[in-house]
């Protein structure tokens, strides 16, 4: 979450939220993208609201309070105890009572569309939450009225082994489903799950980085009109740790690691490929990336740009692999902890910019030496 708040920094400083169409979310991202909904009354909010206003309050929810102690103290509860193994159940209670993020998925604003995304544990597809309805194309989909915010948030956390899924019944609301996924909505067709319960995980268990929704890998094209997306990777990088012995547990858990690990990488090789031919329609910004450290790398494609980087103030290598080895969770952060990250996060959209964006724009049909990224289109362009 921190990280994400110093990429919105970036963006807001480059006068872009207002053209922000649509945000798929995973994990922290989701978390996140609900908080800055409710600090900004359930409105997206302008760059100016966003960095003196949200961005502050988010620092201070973060790091003066833990989400994690509150949804333990509730679980403790007798009532609760049935929430044991669905455990993310609980943690939307806690988000609802302690956030004060209580609305239905129908109160969130048409623009940007925010999918959230989950993984279905039946049948293993991608479960979203939007505005209009929730589901996969495989069991159906349901109207959003039901759900609340608070519940696709805590379904972005449900990793399994830690925080357990979110268990819902299925009987509890009316289903449709279309025969082909491009079929017209009003050939949707009234359904029953075949199963009783759904259980939603994370959706990073599906796709680390919540780019279904928006990029085809198949064909490396974007969908539903956008032309460009910055891809904000806060997911922490595969530990170097030895496996242990022969029958300790946890080997069963590092290979699920390294499962998921890859699986993540192949998307993201897929996007940095795309990117190193259309350079101008986006950006990776992953965790744990050094500024410096990639001058040598790209200096000879982007002189210009390396000089520039390197007579800016970035954080050392050792600053970096603190933020990158910050543990993942729902515990508070420390003042100093918020701030490494959420300047990584600033810092990394920042020298992409420089080093990549600018390659770009310079070699732009405009001819203009070091003409700025986002001059490259309109500002009606959608990112």
């Amino acid at each position: 979450m921190a990280f994400h708040c110093g990429v919105l920094q970036w963006l807001a400083e480059r006068g872009r939220l207002g053209d922000i169409s649509h945000i798929s979310s995973v994990s922290g991202g989701s978390l996140f993208t609900g908080l800055v909904f409710q600090l900004g009354n359930w409105e997206w909010p302008s760059d100016e609201t966003y960095c003196a206003d949200i961005k502050p309050r988010i620092r201070a929810l973060l790091t003066q309070s833990s989400l994690q102690a509150v949804a333990l103290r509730r679980l403790l509860r007798p009532k609760n105890w049935r929430y044991l193994l669905s455990r993310a159940n609980i943690l939307s209670e806690t988000i609802a009572s302690h956030w004060g993020i209580v609305v239905s998925l129908r109160y969130l604003p048409a623009k940007p569309v925010w999918s959230v995304n989950a993984t279905t544990a039946e049948n293993g597809k991608r479960f979203r939450f939007k505005q209009t309805g929730c589901g996969d194309y495989e069991i159906g989909y349901a109207d959003a009225e039901g759900f609340k915010v608070s519940d696709a948030m805590a379904v972005s956390a449900a990793f399994p082994g830690w925080i357990g899924p979110f268990a819902i019944r299925t009987a509890d609301f009316a289903w449709q489903r279309r025969e082909a996924w491009n079929d017209p909505p009003e050939s949707a067709a009234k359904v029953t799950p075949p199963f009783p319960r759904l259980h939603l995980y994370d959706g990073g268990i599906y796709d680390n980085l919540g780019m279904e929704p928006l990029f085809e890998t198949g064909s490396r094209s974007f969908k539903g009109g956008i032309n460009s997306l910055v891809v904000s990777d806060a997911g922490a990088p595969l530990a170097r740790n030895p496996l242990g012995r022969a029958l300790n547990p946890f080997r069963v858990w590092r290979v699920a690691d390294i499962a998921l690990e890859q699986t993540r990488a192949l998307r993201i090789r897929v996007w940095i490929e795309f990117l190193q031919s259309h350079p101008e329609c986006g950006m990776y910004l992953q965790l744990g990336a050094h500024a410096p450290g990639l001058v040598k790398k790209y200096a000879a494609n982007n002189p210009e740009g390396a000089t520039a980087l390197l007579k800016e103030s970035w954080l050392d290598r050792e600053e970096v692999d603190r933020a990158a080895a910050e543990p993942t969770s729902l515990g508070r952060l420390t003042p100093g902890a918020f701030d490494r990250l959420e300047r990584h996060g600033y810092e990394t959209a920042r020298w992409n910019e420089i080093l990549f964006m600018r390659q770009e724009a310079a070699e732009g049909e405009s001819g203009k030496k070091g003409e700025d990224f986002w001059d490259h289109g309109s500002n009606s362009d959608r990112v």
